[in-house]
């Protein structure tokens, strides 16, 4: 199984559109997400347009599209990125699929874009992602209690980041077209 990454074209807002409202996913995405196909195609264009400051990707398991990410600039001068946006077709699940598509987005943000810092924010019932979060080497950074209004209650946002730092010493990997 080869896991890759790309970043995401028009021919793709079909698939997203159909990942992010999928019922096994929706749920768990930020209540804010892109979920209607303009809104999707829109956050597509500006990806092509703002490569280094924006990016909407496409995850591959041997060429079949099976997730999405994202990534955005948040502050320029010291090179951070918000990451958000992970989602994987619920038929890819449990290959560690995730956790190889985010060891690959890592290294295109630090390697070829020259970030410093990434970091996200998951829900506080998001069991998986935060356990996704942290085998592919996010460091727990803290808990905002209460923080977003989520599916009728209050939750936590469980905050989690990456310094450049935490990775050194680990080969880069191969990239090919990912930008």
């Amino acid at each position: 199984m080869k896991v890759s990454i790309r970043r995401a074209t028009a021919a793709d807002v079909d698939f997203i559109l159909e990942l992010v409202t999928h019922e096994d996913v929706e749920p768990f995405l930020a209540a804010v997400s892109a979920k209607k196909r303009g809104e999707i195609l829109g956050e597509v264009e500006r990806s092509e347009r703002e490569p280094d400051a924006f990016g909407v990707f496409v995850i591959e398991v041997d060429g079949v599209r099976a997730g999405t990410m994202r990534f955005e600039l948040s502050n320029r001068r010291s090179r951070i990125a918000h990451l958000g946006g992970l989602a994987v077709h619920p038929d890819f699940r449990g290959g560690k699929v995730a956790d190889e598509a985010a060891r690959l987005f890592q290294r295109h943000l630090f390697d070829d874009l020259g970030l410093h810092r990434l970091e996200m924010e998951i829900y506080g019932f998001n069991e998986r992602a935060m356990a996704h979060a942290e085998r592919s080497g996010f460091i727990h950074e803290g808990v905002r209690r209460k923080a977003f209004w989520r599916n009728e209650q209050w939750v936590d946002g469980v905050r989690y980041g990456l310094v450049v730092d935490d990775l050194a010493g680990e080969s880069p990997s191969p990239f090919g077209d990912a930008a």
